[in-house]
């Protein structure tokens, strides 16, 4: 085996290699992205239905008045289950509810369930 055979085999080692690092960077993004979706639902879980949509509403930014005309619920409803929310998460407003769930992925799934 001359030296451009040895040359060419070692490049197509290297163009294999790097493929299959590729291959595992793009299993690992999915894997990621997976985790991230059952971090989000654990942590949805446990607010009750009409919870969820108030905070799934509040995490698109819409107001008190705007959760009331979407949802058509009093506003003393509203109040109380942001309120829940709040108390359920353990902070003292929607925003620090909201900043919570959008640092989630910061966080180990361990934590998350222990924080239930």
């Amino acid at each position: 085996m001359d030296q451009s055979e040895k040359l060419l085999m070692g490049i197509e080692h290297v163009l294999s290699v790097a493929s299959d690092l590729i291959d595992e960077v793009a299993r690992l993004k999915s894997v990621e992205e997976e985790c991230k979706i059952l971090k989000e639902k654990v942590f949805l879980n446990q607010f009750t239905f009409a919870e969820q949509q108030v905070f799934e509403l509040a995490l698109d930014g819409y107001s008190g008045r705007e959760m009331q005309l979407i949802l058509s619920k009093e506003e003393t409803t509203i109040k109380a289950q942001r309120q829940n929310i709040i108390r359920k998460l353990g902070v003292s407003s929607m925003k620090e509810a909201i900043e919570k769930f959008q640092h989630l992925e910061y966080e180990s799934p361990r934590k998350i369930v222990q924080s239930r």
